[in-house]
């Protein structure tokens, strides 16, 4: 068993490390992928977040969340406000640049990803996302 454990884990682990690179490469001139993830994150919700939220969303800690922030506030992809009710709390929304700056690196990636489920076969991926939803949820609720 620990065998196809090791062997699970290596492929789960090489196959992120070789999607984080391939999408970087293609990603708008200056975007990381942890900006993108962001983001898309506040695209998707379609509310602001405080950058505790986004924190825990991403998985990594408050410093690292702040400094991606301060990145993208720079570039003008996201607005920050403070919380009006409480001034030490602050909120996180994307602004129209970055949502254009999403839509852009979403443009840049989706090829990418389908020219890999093209190959791989559509049902193929259908039969593994329940499996990977899954790996995700265990390590999301041992937390």
């Amino acid at each position: 068993m620990s065998d196809l454990a090791i062997a699970l884990f290596g492929e789960l682990f090489m196959a992120d490390q070789l999607a984080r690179n391939r999408i970087s490469k293609v990603l708008p001139k200056g975007m990381e992928l942890s900006h993108f993830g962001v983001l898309n994150h506040l695209a998707r919700a379609g509310e602001e977040r405080t950058p505790a939220q986004l924190a825990k969303s991403f998985h990594v800690t408050r410093g690292a969340m702040t400094n991606t922030l301060a990145k993208l506030e720079w570039a003008g992809h996201i607005h920050i406000r403070p919380d009006w009710d409480d001034a030490r709390r602050k909120f996180v929304a994307i602004s129209p640049a970055g949502r254009q700056a999403r839509d852009a690196a979403v443009s840049a990636i989706v090829p990418l990803i389908g020219d890999v489920v093209a190959s791989l076969g559509a049902d193929k991926v259908r039969a593994v996302l329940p499996v990977l939803r899954e790996m995700r949820t265990r390590f999301e609720n041992a937390e």
